[in-house]
């Protein structure tokens, strides 16, 4: 039995502003109308015979997960994981749980969700190959024949051919610099590593406890001692930590005596740059990528991108132009391999623009911030059909709510009604209050905030659908620890 192993704990900073630690690129469509990862689901969806798929990504994003997994309507488990110990750790812990579900012969398909693949076909015949040689036993993976010098990919360097499209690995190389990359360029023997990997989930985790005992031991054990959490499976947070952090290369594949490499002709790209991201959305002809609302004079080879309002250009030169609500970026494509570095200052000097976004998602829809002052804030709030809010109450604020489109259910103080467009409600302080869309249209509606503290942590919660307490109220959208998570004023929480 095939089973997709979906990796969704990425950050992708190098895509900043648009992705976030808040909303990382995997849940963001880059390259069309669907989200990364809901584009992987349909690959995997398309390989047949396939199992359930098991979907591993950070706790603060379990919500988005679990949504773009449903609307893709392919069966699945979200596995979470309490922290960030990178592949070979998450891996394992699917292994076990594969092995749990479907014994000796499940097959594991790694693969990343934040890659692009455009031939579908392709990309199915490569898997055929890979699970051809998995049966066999041995670690498989999947090379990429280099279209660019690209010093940001670790490298493959293939030896014996064993069947077609695939090769014996000889050596792994770290990520070179450009003029060493330009001379894998010219050599047929090397290729980038995709970071997709196939395997059985026995072989894996026979050749991890071989060479990274550590990690065997830690996700062994945080799987023995996970649980249900509404449909979430939590790995355990005190064995899981335990493990180090250490990607499936490092922990097991530069070890593996049986590694083969499988050639991967599909049109890949791991979107891990503004430029890769350009290449799959194409160019025009002075070579300018453009995105959104964007009017160019006299403008070249530039990447051009615009969230929500009117971006305009007068003769640039290769330049990255991104705009967000909150943040723009301009950059030199020179210079892009350094936007990392920007992140990391931003942080550094606590801009909350740096992970966090201004809107921020929930299970039951989203809100953003319109204005904020002293003593008031304002959102625009959108719950989608069914979503209702948990049922709380606030210590300092109070809140008037107005409808502008849907129908609202209101709880407040043991009392119900319903608001539809146009219409208004006060929330004292105080008042326990709900609110619900029961409806089959968003929700949508303006919410004013007054009060002496609109800080996060002002909430005391009775009952949610959803299984969140108060100890979490931004619930996956602001990273604990940061700027975003210190700041209570400016993002006061909806929930």
């Amino acid at each position: 039995m095939l089973i997709p192993v979906l990796l969704a704990g990425g950050i992708g900073t190098r895509l900043w502003p648009l992705s976030r630690e808040s909303r990382p690129k995997q849940f963001l469509a880059l390259n069309g109308e669907a989200s990364l990862l809901e584009q992987t689901l349909a690959r995997a969806a398309r390989l047949g015979e396939v199992g359930p798929a098991l979907l591993i990504g950070n706790v603060e994003h379990r919500f988005v997960m679990a949504e773009q997994l449903r609307a893709s309507g392919m069966r699945g488990q979200v596995i979470l994981e309490p922290s960030r110990r990178d592949t070979a750790p998450a891996v394992a812990a699917a292994a076990f749980q594969a092995l749990a579900e479907h014994g000796d012969n499940a097959e594991l398909l790694v693969m990343p969700t934040d890659h692009a693949v455009a031939d579908a076909r392709a990309f199915e015949q490569a898997v055929e190959r890979a699970r051809a040689r998995a049966a066999r036993g041995g670690m498989t993976l999947f090379g990429v024949r280099p279209a660019r010098p690209e010093p940001g990919f670790g490298y493959i360097q293939a030896g014996e051919t064993l069947d077609e499209g695939v090769r014996r690995v000889q050596t792994f190389v770290e990520k070179p610099d450009r003029a060493r990359a330009a001379v894998y360029l010219e050599n047929p023997d090397y290729y980038w590593n995709s970071g997709m990997f196939l395997f059985r989930a026995r072989d894996y985790l026979a050749s991890l406890a071989r060479q990274a005992p550590a990690i065997h031991a830690a996700a062994k054990a945080a799987h023995a001692g996970a649980h249900i959490d509404i449909d979430f499976l939590r790995l355990d947070e005190g064995e899981f930590e335990q493990s180090p952090s250490k990607s499936i290369d490092y922990a097991v594949m530069e070890g593996a005596d049986d590694a083969v490499m499988v050639e991967l002709d599909a049109g890949w790209s791991d979107l891990g740059s503004w430029s890769a991201v350009a290449d799959a959305a194409g160019a025009d002809a002075q070579g300018n990528s453009v995105q959104g609302d964007v009017v160019i004079e006299d403008s070249q080879g530039c990447i051009l991108h615009s969230q929500d309002r009117l971006l305009a250009t007068i003769g640039l030169r290769d330049t990255i132009v991104i705009e967000t609500a909150d943040a723009v970026l301009v950059a030199d494509r020179g210079s892009e391999q350094r936007i990392r570095e920007l992140v990391t200052r931003l942080t550094d000097s606590g801009r909350e623009e740096a992970t966090a976004y201004r809107k921020a998602y929930r299970p039951w829809g989203s809100y953003e911030q319109i204005a904020v002052g002293e003593r008031f804030q304002v959102k625009h709030i959108r719950v989608t059909p069914g979503g209702r809010l948990s049922l709380q109450k606030h210590h300092h604020r109070a809140e008037h709510w107005i409808v502008v489109h849907g129908t609202a259910k209101i709880t407040c103080d043991g009392r119900e009604s319903l608001l539809t467009e146009n219409e208004s409600t006060f929330i004292p302080l105080g008042a326990v209050h709900r609110l619900e869309n029961p409806g089959k249209v968003d929700l949508d509606l303006i919410e004013v905030q007054s009060g002496s503290y609109l800080g996060e942590d002002d909430i005391v919660r009775f009952d949610d659908v959803y299984g969140r307490s108060d100890s979490e109220p931004q619930d996956g959208n602001t990273v604990p620890g940061t700027a975003a998570a210190a700041d209570s004023t400016l993002h006061a929480t909806k929930e």
